[in-house]
């Protein structure tokens, strides 16, 4: 039964170390994105032709 609680409270340990490695992370803004909305509107595909080898001649 230690054993359980031994496994939970590591578990416990990992976990907040995650939460604050992810917290660190945005608040220093590994997470912003400044490139991708100057060049979202290059990047769009254009309107879609239609496939006109289903057609009968």
């Amino acid at each position: 039964m230690s054993a359980i609680y031994l496994l939970i409270a590591v578990s416990l340990l990992v976990a907040l170390g995650f939460l604050a490695a992810f917290l660190w992370s945005v608040r220093d803004g590994q997470y912003d994105d400044s490139v991708s909305p100057s060049v979202r509107i290059l990047l769009e595909d254009g309107p879609k032709k239609e496939n006109n080898s289903n057609s009968v001649k």
